[in-house]
């Protein structure tokens, strides 16, 4: 190990060898190359997992987190995504706590300090994994390969494909996973340090704090599970010191066969990102990635590649001569395979074939080997100021590259259009560049991104829906109804298109299909206030009165915060004529959400036709301060102020209203009105 890490000499200048400094550049490198995500926005699955998810906020109790998935969905429900992370929610939550909110500026500066910690740690994972376990007298480890360390670390730090675990909020289960991982793993490998003084009493400590944080990096992300066999093989290999190419020999001997490999084309595209992390995209699903269907494909030539470079690396790791080489190369190749198990399809199916997150640990694997490479070509050759200008070009240009791709990260209009370029053919990149668009008001371009998504994709309901949606707002009705229609038959139970599907029918006068589809959206989510809400105005639109107050009645139930739904049952009990119960419907609604001026609008207006003036003329005057540019509460102020008598205070309201929107009629024949009356008074003055 000592030739190994001296041929390094020319690249790693030995005034950055002692530790601390080692550490600040690796750190100070980490934080460089994604330093640009800090103030980028709540992008991608951040939406779901951060925003939209209840487990963040205070009123969701602490206890529930144990029992919901990473989306805040029950564990036990059909839906669940089953991905179990509790501790990583619990740092989201003390994320929103702490800055009052969702404010993406801090969930962001915690990924990169943590990206930044993981790489410092990495120094020392790798001095042990390269140089192993030896100590001075006084029982503190030797770093016997610190120019290894430090450049392996110095790769894994400003390795591009990291970009997603650091940019995306989301990426924080992956980083708290490898945080605790290595923990583990340096806690694991410092219970047999104390072994070997001649005080073993605290080795039994280490090994059950070693297998705790093993168990809090599972808390965190799944695939924190997966030290326990790294720390299994650094066990056999480093503590154990097991012969390895005796053992394959006594095998070899035994004339004993193996099992062929079955290759896999998704496994070298992971490992394609590692090598060349220059085509990087969010998504990789939906047709991102032809299926091989011959063997003529030329892309048949991957796997095989990848599982030569394989096979012939675990060759050099099980026959080699060099006990260093065998120790290296195994442990390099457990911490590049081991991590990516869970993700690998191989024991149980996982909701992806590639994923940029995955790789964040077995990274570490793939930046050891490698150093061990440049390490012996420096070794065997002359040319190694060649060898130094390679490497330090690869970092550059991965540097450069961790720059350039957290940029894109910083908003989801740069992220998701950065990947129609690397995957033109995945139908879901098409679909967020759409929904991205008619987010932003930009309809006709948003229809464009979603018909090639359906293109792409001839079952992909979401696209559909969303279509429609949009073809419903443009009243577009008829191909609107064809989609949805076509997106409920393709999957049944799709509640939201259902529900768009109904109020489609209902703009059609097709009321019983509406009322079917919204009966139908309710019985696959029964817990739907949206859809309770519509289906209030068709009874509404029907004078089916009572139902449509019982169906908005049922829409607050479920979220009390509805404002339309509060807004709509005053209105309708004001215009029948019942005024005490459509005030008493305001008072409750202004209880639960009380800054919500457009209920203030509709309970000023139901006390000034009761003549209590004085408590309608302030919740008026509270409206107009919260949104002073709605003519109509100005108009309606203005009718109030008719009404009890205070006619410059209405001449004054009338104009204003009348200044914001001429078109109004009712405005202009009351101030006509007023302007008479007005008139006819000074006359008789006169």
């Amino acid at each position: 190990m000592a030739e190994l890490d001296a041929s390094l000499d020319h690249i790693i200048p030995s005034s950055v060898l002692p530790p601390f400094w080692a550490k600040l550049v690796v750190g100070f490198v980490s934080l460089v190359c994604f330093a640009r995500s800090y103030d980028g926005d709540f992008v991608f699955d951040d939406s779901e997992a951060i925003i939209n998810n209840k487990d963040l906020r205070a009123e969701t109790p602490l206890g529930d987190l144990w029992h919901h998935d990473f989306w805040g969905s029950r564990l036990s429900s059909n839906t669940s995504h089953k991905s179990y992370r509790p501790l990583t929610i619990l740092t989201f939550r003390i994320n929103y706590y702490l800055c009052g909110g969702f404010h993406p500026v801090s969930f962001h500066v915690i990924n990169i300090l943590l990206h930044g910690g993981i790489s410092v740690l990495m120094v020392d994972v790798f001095s042990v994994l390269f140089g192993g376990l030896q100590y001075t007298r006084k029982g503190r480890r030797l770093n016997l390969a610190p120019r290894s360390s430090l450049l392996a670390a110095l790769l894994f730090a400003a390795h591009p494909v990291h970009t997603e675990c650091v940019a995306g909020v989301v990426g924080r289960a992956d980083l708290l996973g490898a945080l605790f991982f290595l923990l583990s793993f340096l806690g694991y490998c410092k219970a047999f340090r104390e072994t070997g003084n001649k005080e073993g009493t605290h080795s039994t400590f280490w090994v059950l704090l070693s297998i705790l944080l093993g168990a809090v990096a599972m808390l965190c992300k799944e695939q924190g599970i997966t030290v326990l066999g790294l720390n299994a093989v650094f066990d056999i290999l480093v503590i154990g010191k097991l012969n390895v190419l005796e053992m394959v020999q006594k095998a070899l001997h035994k004339d004993k066969s193996f099992e062929a490999i079955n290759y896999n084309y998704y496994y070298s595209l992971n490992a394609w990102l590692l090598l060349c992390p220059w085509w990087l995209c969010f998504d990789w699903s939906m047709g991102c990635i032809p299926l091989i269907k011959s063997a003529g494909d030329w892309r048949v030539t991957a796997p095989v590649a990848l599982w030569l470079c394989l096979i012939g690396l675990i060759c050099q790791a099980l026959c080699s001569e060099d006990s260093h080489r065998r120790r290296i190369l195994t442990l390099g190749l457990g911490f590049l395979i081991i991590p990516f198990l869970p993700a690998s399809n191989l024991f149980f199916r996982v909701g992806f074939v590639v994923a940029e997150r995955v790789l964040y640990l077995p990274s570490a694997g793939y930046c050891m080997l490698l150093t061990f490479g440049f390490g012996a070509l420096s070794k065997h050759t002359k040319k190694k100021k060649l060898i130094a200008a390679v490497v330090l070009g690869i970092l550059f240009i991965n540097m450069l590259r961790c720059m350039i791709r957290s940029g894109e990260w910083r908003n989801e209009e740069q992220l998701f259009r950065s990947a129609l370029s690397v995957c033109p053919l995945n139908a879901k990149v098409h679909y967020n560049v759409g929904k991205n668009l008619a987010d932003k008001g930009n309809q006709t371009a948003a229809i464009r991104y979603y018909r090639e998504a359906v293109r792409l994709n001839p079952k992909y309901v979401h696209a559909m829906n969303n279509l429609g949606n949009i073809l419903k707002e443009r009243n577009e009705l008829q191909e609107a109804e064809e989609l949805l229609s076509l997106a409920v038959q393709i999957q049944p139970d799709f509640a939201a298109a259902w529900m768009n599907l109904g109020i489609v029918q209902n703009s059609l006068k097709r009321f019983e299909a509406a009322e079917r589809s919204y009966r139908t959206a309710i019985k696959h989510r029964r817990k739907y206030p949206d859809c309770y809400y519509n289906l209030g105005r068709l009874y509404a639109d029907l004078n089916r009165h009572v139902d449509a107050l019982n169906a908005w009645r049922n829409a607050t139930v479920l979220k009390p915060e509805h404002s339309l739904a509060w807004n709509n049952m005053i209105i309708l009990l004001d215009n029948t004529g019942n005024l005490a119960q459509a005030e008493a419907v305001g008072r409750e609604a202004l209880e639960l959400i009380p800054n919500d001026h457009s209920l203030m609008f509709s309970l000023a207006n139901v006390l000034g036709k009761s003549q209590k003036y004085k408590e309608s003329e302030a919740l008026f005057l509270k409206a107009i301060k919260a949104h002073p540019n709605a003519a109509s509460y100005h108009g309606n102020l203005a009718v109030l102020y008719h009404r009890w008598g205070h006619l410059d205070l209405a001449k004054k309201h009338y104009e204003i209203s009348l200044q914001l929107d001429p078109t109004a009629s009712g405005t202009k024949e009351n101030y006509g009105l007023l302007r008479r009356k007005l008139e006819q008074m000074q006359k008789k003055d006169v």
